[in-house]
């Protein structure tokens, strides 16, 4: 009888490392928590993109009303949509020069120019639609006409508004609250 190794007998020696099976059981439980994770985690970057999408919209109202004044010209925001995509434009000139191209980039007609654009291709899920096509600031007060409300929605129905009043300020929500970070309107 060997006894240098403590042993008496070669069954009763430790096992050493990960089995065959023990890890096949674990990637099992692994694969099945990441795909119950996965649609969680698309959900949750449809939202975050709609979110950013809001905060930059109601951003460029704000610019579009700072800029009207800090350059003493009416400025306009423009809201389009088209089959390839939705858009919204900061712009010189009339209600109707500039648009949404085909390409997905905007163009202004002569004696218009695009001062800050924002294009929301269709296979983003997300657009952008209002209840008025064209708000022009007033350069000497910074009122808006007409007054309007803007809207970002997704393919899931989920939507942030925005309000225009007449002296040109923004005030944001969401239908029942559907979008966190905004009160329900």
């Amino acid at each position: 009888m060997d006894t240098r190794h403590g042993s008496t007998s070669p069954h009763s020696r430790r096992q050493r490392g990960v089995t065959l099976i023990e890890l096949a059981v674990v990637m099992a439980i692994t694969a099945i928590v990441a795909a119950t994770a996965v649609p969680d985690f698309g959900a949750f970057l449809a939202m975050r993109r709609l979110q950013g999408a809001a905060a930059n919209l109601a951003a460029d109202l704000q610019f579009a009303r700072s800029a009207a004044i800090a350059h003493d010209r009416p400025l306009r925001f423009s809201v389009r949509t088209n089959a390839v995509a939705s858009c919204w434009i900061v712009h010189t000139g009339g209600a109707g020069d500039c648009d949404c191209a085909a390409a997905a980039q905007v163009v202004c007609g002569a004696g218009a120019s695009a001062i800050r654009s924002v294009v929301l291709p269709t296979a983003d899920r997300l657009s952008v639609a209002g209840n008025v096509g064209s708000i022009v600031f007033d350069p000497l007060h910074g009122t808006s006409s007409p007054t309007g409300t803007l809207r970002v929605v997704d393919t899931r129905g989920r939507s942030v508004r925005h309000v225009v009043n007449i002296v040109g300020r923004v005030r944001s929500c969401s239908p029942a609250g559907a979008v966190a970070g905004y009160a329900a309107c």
